[in-house]
């Protein structure tokens, strides 16, 4: 089973909505203290859960949320990333979270493109934002090389509202601005 919606596909990944089977990655992810530092920290299986249930129903009542990232060439799933505006979040957000083993090789960013054009193309948005930590260095070097820029410090909704986040983002003008020297090929959705 597949929460409805598109499969996004770039060069090295596709992106598509969770499914039941991904729970072992979600899992993963969120076990890894590196990699879950900055998104809520190590939680127990039943609140990983819980988690993916949330992303699985936003596609399902939204017609959006986080997309489950597959690299194409192994069809592993490396973590999440995409657009997500739970209520009382600070805006319409594109996000990201890879496996440690998966970072560093561009694949966020690669992502986080073809997630940026569906939220603008698809969704309609006129802005996105991407809510960091002011310590997660790679975070703002990815949010800098997809042409966002610091808004400034960030409220987030109750339960997180202890968390410290900077706010970065950009226009869909903006976006479209500078897409063309963006270096990744579009992105193409195709049914799942």
């Amino acid at each position: 089973m597949q929460a409805p919606g598109p499969t996004l596909e770039t060069a090295r990944l596709l992106l598509r909505p969770p499914r039941r089977e991904d729970f072992d990655g979600f899992v993963a992810l969120m076990s890894d203290p590196e990699a879950a530092r900055h998104i809520g920290g190590v939680m127990p299986a039943a609140a990983v859960w819980r988690g993916m249930m949330s992303m699985a129903g936003a596609w399902a009542l939204e017609g959006y949320a986080m997309f489950s990232v597959i690299e194409k060439s192994t069809g592993r799933w490396i973590g999440r990333l995409g657009p997500w505006s739970p209520y009382g979040w600070p805006g319409t957000e594109v996000g990201w979270a890879l496996l440690t083993e998966a970072q560093g090789k561009g694949y966020a960013f690669e992502g986080s493109c073809a997630a940026i054009d569906w939220a603008f193309d698809v969704l309609g948005w006129n802005d996105v934002i991407h809510t960091i930590a002011p310590e997660n260095v790679a975070s703002r070097r990815l949010a800098e090389r997809l042409g966002s820029t610091m808004h400034g410090p960030g409220q987030l909704p109750p339960p997180f509202e202890a968390i410290r986040v900077d706010v970065w983002g950009q226009s869909r003008a903006q976006w479209q601005a500078r897409r063309d020297s963006v270096a990744v090929a579009p992105s193409a959705a195709t049914s799942a």
